[in-house]
């Protein structure tokens, strides 16, 4: 009898608990499937407004900004002093600084990206003075210097392509046009041993000018380096009061005794963040 009732009491048991193990599976079950569905709508919610690449959200539009250092050098073109060709000059390089913000419009591996900047431009080059035609076999070269300061507001507009974008790393490679608008009153242009005196020289207000360069990113932190390339000249006119006599004791004619035509390149580097 007892044999029995054990029986019947496993049969009637032992489906009852098999199917409240099942039934609490299927739950479970039915709850990842809720979880995973919301996690993908909000996946979707995400790439409406962001793209999700391994880990980092690049905005259609991100702005920023950035500051470095700059190193200018001046192709100097058709530099005539006291009436001969100036043909060797020495460049000497002199830190600038600059500070920049800028928009970047992202199109999956490409971006635009137009900037503003204040920048201040240092340069300094040096030369022999001609040779007097009266000058002794034990003549020494005397030497004249040109130091410039340029202040300006510019403006580049650049194209880049990303050619590594993994994750929260990309290197890029851009170029573009560059305007430039030279601060001619917060600017200063000094001239040391001309034979003249009161010599200036105005320069060109706006000039134009290509950079190339690449730059590296990090997260939300980059890293760039470029080479602006000027297009044209930028000195305008020079002005002076001529001191050389000839024989005759009078002041010799000033209309070629200084000309002074330049182009100005510069490398900088930059550090920047994305807002």
């Amino acid at each position: 009898m007892k044999g029995t009732v054990i029986v019947f009491c496993l049969t009637v048991l032992l489906p009852v608990g098999l199917w409240g193990q099942t039934d609490g599976v299927a739950r479970g079950v039915q709850s990842a499937d809720v979880l995973l569905q919301g996690g993908a709508s909000s996946e979707v919610l995400l790439d409406e407004g962001t793209e999700h690449t391994n880990g980092r959200y690049d905005h259609a539009v991100n702005f920023g900004v950035k500051g470095g250092f700059t190193s200018s050098l001046f192709l100097v073109s058709n530099f005539m002093l006291n009436g001969e060709r100036i043909t060797e000059v020495q460049n000497n390089y002199k830190i600038g600084y600059f500070g920049s913000f800028f928009m970047r419009i992202n199109f999956r591996q490409h971006f635009l990206q137009p900037e503003i900047s204040y920048t201040v431009d240092n340069c300094n080059i040096t030369f022999n003075k001609p040779v007097p035609e009266d000058a002794g076999e034990d003549y020494l070269a005397e030497t004249a210097s040109i130091t410039s300061r340029i202040r300006s507001i510019e403006v580049p507009v650049i194209y880049g392509y990303n050619i590594i974008k993994e994750g929260p790393y990309s290197l890029a490679v851009f170029a573009g046009p560059k305007i430039r608008y030279i601060l001619r009153k917060a600017s200063s242009v000094t001239f040391d041993n001309f034979d003249q005196e009161g010599v200036s020289e105005t320069l060109y207000p706006i000039n134009f000018s290509v950079t190339a360069g690449v730059a590296v990113t990090i997260s939300r932190i980059f890293f760039d380096f470029r080479y602006d390339l000027g297009l044209h000249n930028i000195s305008k006119r020079m002005t002076y009061h001529p001191v050389i006599e000839d024989a005759s004791g009078e002041l010799l004619e000033s209309s070629n005794q200084i000309r002074f035509h330049r182009r100005d390149n510069v490398l900088s580097f930059s550090f920047g963040v994305f807002f």
